[in-house]
């Protein structure tokens, strides 16, 4: 079975991207350009794993985050948060929120395609 992967991000060229990373890797890829969007879908099905942007409009990473984690039905499923903001304030207040891992763009894609099939698969893809 697919693992279903929900991005949330509003740089359209960054999702392009990893949608098609991921689905060439055969993750079932969500999209969500903000928040709010991302807080219909987490109420329409769980994902298998979030990855989830810290500056985004009407609700921010963290705040998502936080309220990820406050839901029985999205407790624990794995969040990596994957963003510009590299102060160690952001990625410790990540952290604490509840996010599984950090990663800092611009990224590897591969690098990403690999944290995200340790904490889903528990292997490397």
């Amino acid at each position: 079975m697919r693992k279903k992967i929900l991005v949330c991000d509003d740089d359209s060229l960054l999702v392009d991207l990893i949608e098609f990373r991921l689905s060439a890797k055969g993750y079932d890829v969500e999209i969500a350009r903000d928040g709010g969007e991302a807080l219909v879908r987490l109420g329409e099905s769980t994902p298998d794993a979030i990855l989830l942007d810290a500056m985004m409009p009407v609700i921010d990473g963290y705040e998502l985050l936080r309220r990820i984690r406050e839901q029985e039905a999205t407790r624990d499923v794995p969040v990596i948060m994957l963003t510009a903001r590299k102060q160690e304030q952001d990625i410790v207040s990540a952290l604490e929120l509840g996010a599984n891992d950090y990663l800092v763009k611009p990224f590897i894609p591969e690098e990403l395609v690999a944290r995200l099939a340790r904490l889903v698969e528990g292997a490397p893809r």
